[in-house]
Parts: structure tokens; sequence; C-alpha cells
């Protein structure tokens, strides 16, 4: 790993201030994926901005209409809170399957959104219910968000600092872990709402997508049913020892399936 200096604000002004110092800096949040790419040399940042000490990062709100996270909420602390489970279940239910214990003690929704991992958890949240990315200077949304491989619409020096959610009608979440990390061999998560009928997969390609498919299948006859026949080409999927494109292809077909009846109950 490479020297660097280690900065812990206690305010976001703060951090978006030394960050405005260095050219050559990254904010740290859970450090579950920076750290790891620092010891392998894959980063080599000169200076880690620790927002651990801001605490108006973690904090988790909610209305009749929207659940509001903060970026530095953990992992278990969204699928812990009273709010996120009682408005949308679906999302407590994927930040409680992500990792380990150790992971969702650490790992945060800020981290895991600006890091956009192939195969993460919860940028199929967010783009499957329509979430909106609040960062320190606008408002983005999730179909602008994500970008492509570990590649989102932040600019460098920009903080996301909390993640709304809406509250729709019904919402389904269902993965295929691979064993060892828990990652998303195939992850689909479906909600029908105010924006209508959302299918997000994570898992099978280079970044984050909507299934179209399923989504027009869905909003005409939201059932397990309307997604029987709906085929993804697996043109363009991962391949990698886990799995081929066209068992990702595969596997999409039988999650939207399981995460819509998990949706109607």
């Amino acid at each position: 790993m490479n020297e660097f200096n280690f900065h812990r604000p206690d305010s976001v002004a703060a951090a978006l201030a030394q960050r405005r110092k260095s050219s050559d800096a990254r904010f740290l949040a859970g450090g579950q994926s920076l750290l790891g790419a620092m010891k392998l040399g894959l980063a080599a940042p000169a200076e880690l901005i620790d927002l651990g000490r801001v605490r108006d990062l973690a904090s988790i709100s909610a209305d009749a209409t929207s659940v509001r996270i903060g970026a530095m909420a953990t992992h278990a602390s969204v699928a812990a809170s009273s709010d996120v489970r009682s408005r949308s279940p679906a999302l407590a239910r994927l930040a409680d399957g992500i990792g380990d214990p150790a992971v969702r003690s650490r790992g945060t929704i800020g981290g895991s959104l600006a890091n956009n991992d192939p195969a993460a958890c919860y940028p199929a949240g967010v783009l499957g219910l329509g979430a909106t990315i609040e960062t320190d200077r606008r408002k983005i949304a999730a179909d602008d968000f994500f970008r492509g491989l570990y590649e989102t619409a932040l600019e460098p020096d920009e903080l996301i600092v909390a993640v709304r959610f809406p509250v729709v009608q019904n919402a389904g979440w269902v993965k295929m872990p691979q064993p060892a990390s828990r990652f998303s061999l195939v992850g689909v998560f479906v909600s029908r709402g105010g924006q209508g009928v959302r299918v997000a997969v994570t898992g099978a390609k280079a970044c984050v997508f909507r299934a179209t498919a399923f989504e027009q299948a869905l909003a005409k006859d939201f059932s397990v049913k309307a997604c029987e026949g709906v085929k993804v080409a697996p043109a363009g999927m991962n391949r990698d020892i886990h799995a081929t494109p066209e068992y990702r292809a595969h596997l999409i077909g039988v999650l939207a399936q399981r995460a819509v009846a998990q949706a109607l109950g």
C-alpha cells in the first residue's frame, strides 16, 4: 500500500474544503472496496478523507412518500431501520443480504454507489426504485447516474450526501449470490409505483441496467405469469469462472419471476 495523508473532517463543508486542496485525494466511506484496491496497488491516492466523523451523513429519515438515506448509513443500519423496513421492505432485504456481518457493519450506501461495482446490490435497488442521488451540489436521477464499468455521473470532487427512495406500491429483490463474496452473480430488483414498472439487473453486465422487455410485459400485467417467455439476449453479458453469458441471461428471467412473486407477497 502506498503512503498517504489521512484526514478526518467532522462536517461536509470541512470534507469538501479538504478535497479542494488536492487533486489526488479520495473520499473514504466504509473502505470495503477502496482499501482493498489500495492494497493491490490498483489505487494510490495521496490523500484520504475519512467521512466517518461526519454524523449528518449517516442519518435515515422518512415521510409518507419517500425514504432518505444518508450516504454514510451502513448496510446494517439500513437493514435494521424501522423506516426502511416499513416503507421499503425490499430495500431492507437487499441491504441485509450484502456480504457478511463484518461487511454490513462497515460498508455504506454512498460508498457502494460511488464505486459502482458491476455486481453490487445497491445499484439495482437505486435504479429499480427510481431513486435520486443527492450530492453536495445537485440531484441526479438514477437513470442518469450509472454510466458503465465503475463509472458514474459524479465529478471527481463531488460527494454523495444522501439517496432518496420513493415509496412504491410493490417491490421485490432476489439475487443469486456468488458464494464466497456474496456479490450478485445476477440480481433483479422489481418495483411498481409512481414511475411505473421498473426492473433493474445487476451482475449480468459491466453496469446495472433496466430490463425493458420485462418492464413492458409487467406494465400490462404485473404477475409472475407475465414474465414467462420473456427473453433477454446474452450478448454483452459477463463471462467469468462463475457463469457464462447464456446462464446469466437465463437467470434474469428466473429471478425476475421470483422478484415479482415476492413483490406481490
